[in-house]
């Protein structure tokens, strides 16, 4: 909070225009970019200048690549209330999304568009957003073409994606099988769960966790919560020796964010943690980092020169999912560690995201073999696609003990879907500047990853062979076993009597 008032109440000396934002804190930058939406976001610091070229306050200065800029004073000083309250009392505002206008609202593509929104679960009314477009060319009341406007964006933004040719037409039973990499365990004896093994050697407590937390929860301790460590370190020195650069993320995400990169933050099929208002601002808790690293590019203009862009993040996930009976244990959480991979890509072949979905594919298939995983790779059907996505392939792995393949990874190119809500745009040397592409895909999901090398890595005697890429991460232990002393638990129940006990 200290940071922010240093920023919309900044002392000038007499006849100074701008204020250097050399002296801002990297919180003040970001809390500037999340109070104001008019204003900018900053690289380097540069001088205090005299200028009297002054941006106007309705128009926002985007970060261009890593240059510098000036901040208009007038901005913060006239609107520093307005935002002020703004952050506090309704979150974040983005900018209308600049959606491709062109192509939605010519008749000729109406048919189209209807049959992709049939083909990705039925979401969205094109035939709606044409009309009120029309209604919006012929309106002449100033007050009908602002209620039109919010309307039509209103209808607009829920039309999903484009969606690939290779991408099957239906529901998850039309996943076509791309690949398929090593072979499935052949055990001698009866394979035990996740939770039974973790049980046994002491590791992983998943049940009477109501008392702390609630269902869908666990406690990975000794070998599983260094596991959990030794993945995420081995995942990540793949990233970082591939070019990808480590970011750390908030887990409060503005629900605006959210809702920009495709996922509903409201209604009764939201799987989105949604704070209390009154006392938190208008927050949610993230369900990826992908929604944090997509917003750190809002209202930004990259140079070309910088892309594509290779981001990592390992952050806690949380999800108010249900699941069914297969999805007890781990399998299906409502938190959980996972390392995200994310991109920014130009457009202009048209085949820059498609080949960036590709290099993280081909990453998530090498830290599969590496780990030692039976597993395949599936092109996901349109139903699958969610509204971002214009490709998905998924690598399910299997379970041994529940005798099915479960998803432990998936790679989407969102193509400009995302980019559009969040203004993300690049610009070209010529000065001309267009919408940028985003692909994400999980790099490692803690949870089902370790439920994944647990069960198909046991032994007759309870242990459990540890990956040899994991074991430099682990002190050089090569099995999980029992330990000598384990710690048992035993729940009592304290009775006292109606006196109260005596000392």
């Amino acid at each position: 909070m200290m940071s922010l008032a240093f920023v919309v109440q900044p002392t000038l000396r007499k006849g100074q225009q701008t204020l250097s934002h050399g002296s801002l804190s990297v919180l003040s930058r970001t809390l500037l970019a999340t109070v104001a939406p008019h204003t900018y976001m900053y690289d380097k610091a540069v001088p205090v200048k005299h200028t009297k070229n002054v941006h106007s306050p309705r128009k926002p200065l985007l970060r261009d690549g890593y240059k510098s800029h000036q901040l208009p004073i007038e901005t913060l000083s006239s609107s520093c209330n307005v935002y002020q309250a703004e952050y506090f009392n309704s979150g974040l505002h983005l900018e209308p999304p600049d959606l491709d206008w062109k192509y939605l609202c010519d008749s000729k593509h109406t048919e189209e568009i209807e049959a992709n929104i049939c083909n990705r679960k039925g979401v969205g009314d094109i035939r709606k957003v044409v009309k009120l477009w029309e209604q919006l060319q012929v309106s002449a009341n100033v007050d009908e073409q602002r209620c039109l406007k919010k309307e039509l964006n209103n209808e607009a933004v829920e039309i999903p994606n484009k969606t690939h040719p290779l991408s099957p037409v239906g529901d998850d039973s039309q996943a076509r099988l791309l690949e398929e990499y090593g072979t499935k365990v052949e055990f001698k004896f009866r394979p035990k769960s996740v939770v039974k093994i973790g049980q046994d050697v002491d590791c992983l407590r998943a049940d009477l966790v109501g008392y702390t937390t609630g269902p869908r929860s666990y406690y990975f301790k000794n070998g599983l919560a260094q596991m959990e460590q030794a993945l995420i370190r081995f995942t990540l020195k793949k990233l970082i020796n591939k070019g990808f650069e480590l970011v750390s993320v908030p887990d409060l995400i503005h629900p605006e964010i959210i809702e920009a990169c495709g996922f509903k933050t409201t209604g009764d099929r939201t799987h989105v943690y949604r704070l209390e208002p009154q006392h938190h601002s208008n927050t949610c808790l993230a369900g990826t980092s992908e929604m944090a690293l997509a917003g750190m590019f809002v209202n930004q203009v990259l140079d070309y020169s910088e892309l594509p862009k290779r981001l990592a993040a390992v952050s806690r996930c949380y999800r108010a999912e249900t699941g069914t009976e297969k999805d007890q244990g781990i399998y299906r959480v409502h938190y959980f560690t996972k390392v995200e991979m994310f991109g920014i890509t130009a457009d202009e072949t048209g085949n820059e995201s498609d080949q960036l979905l590709q290099e993280f594919f081909e990453i998530q298939k090498e830290i599969c073999i590496d780990l030692g995983l039976h597993f395949r790779v599936l092109e996901m059907p349109t139903q699958e696609l969610g509204a971002p996505a214009y490709r998905k392939l998924d690598i399910e792995a299997w379970m041994p003990v529940k005798t099915f393949y479960g998803e432990i990874s998936s790679t989407s190119n969102c193509t400009d879907y995302q980019s559009r809500r969040l203004h993300i745009t690049y610009r070209m040397q010529e000065g001309t500047t267009k919408h940028a592409h985003t692909v994400n895909g999980t790099a490692c999901a803690i949870p089902r990853m370790i439920m994944t090398i647990v069960e198909n890595n046991q032994n007759r005697d309870g242990s459990v062979d540890i990956p040899g890429v994991l074991q430099q991460y682990m002190n050089g232990n090569r099995v999980l076993q029992k330990p000598d002393h384990p710690l048992r638990w035993q729940w009592i129940k304290l009775l006292r009597g109606k006196q109260g006990h005596k000392n």
